[in-house]
């Protein structure tokens, strides 16, 4: 398996000076968090932090601030709402849950998943499953920070492993969630593996585009 060239997950910060003008919901909605997570903003701090978060889509931030709510005690970082963000990359449990655990598996995962793999398989191939995880969470949290705060949509990506029997259904289970397209996907797959049941989850996905 390659894995991508690691960066500097300190280097977090504004992608553009350009900012959207930020709705008065959203401006309202995080002084209203901060002041029930434990620390109120001025309104010029609520304002500023709104406008850093603009240019995202709205419904998802004041999604992300519901479980800031939910989950946070102390100030309202930035960090803490981009963190919550759904943005289509999984959360640091699922990313972990997804690992391929030895060579022989395939995976289909993000360009921030292969980096923190690329910190935390040493360590589990070392035998030690709790530093591999703590490796990969430290990792994975900064990287998708740091994409976040780029504006970087999630970019889904296979990693094939040599066991060629459970490949189609890692591959299958992309399709269906649009991660891969199924014309990627069928590339990928033995011969004998495609056909109807590949042009039935096309069907399906063309479908659901059209609702």
């Amino acid at each position: 398996m390659r894995y991508p060239q690691p960066t500097n997950p300190d280097a977090f910060g504004p992608a553009s000076p350009h900012r959207a003008t930020p709705g008065r919901a959203l401006v309202e909605a995080i002084t209203l968090t901060a002041e029930v997570c434990g620390l109120a903003l001025s309104p010029a701090a609520a304002e500023m932090l709104a406008r850093d978060l603009a240019d995202f889509n709205e419904a998802a931030v004041l999604a992300a601030l519901t479980r800031c709510r939910m989950e946070l005690q102390g100030p309202l970082k930035i960090s803490d709402i981009l963190e919550r963000l759904e943005d289509g990359r999984p959360d640091v449990d699922e990313a972990w849950a997804m690992m391929p655990k030895t060579e022989l598996a395939s995976v289909v995962w993000t360009d921030e998943m292969a980096q923190a793999w690329g910190a935390a398989f040493p360590l589990l191939s070392a035998g030690d499953l709790a530093g591999a995880r703590t490796a990969f969470r430290e990792v994975y949290v900064k990287a998708v920070l740091l994409a976040r705060a780029k504006r970087e949509p999630a970019h889904w990506v296979p990693s094939l492993g040599s066991d060629v029997a459970s490949r189609k259904s890692v591959l299958l289970d992309a399709v269906q969630k649009q991660r891969l397209s199924a014309a990627h996907a069928a590339e990928l797959m033995p011969s004998e593996a495609t056909g109807p049941c590949m042009q039935g989850i096309g069907a399906q996905i063309k479908l659901k585009n059209l609702h």
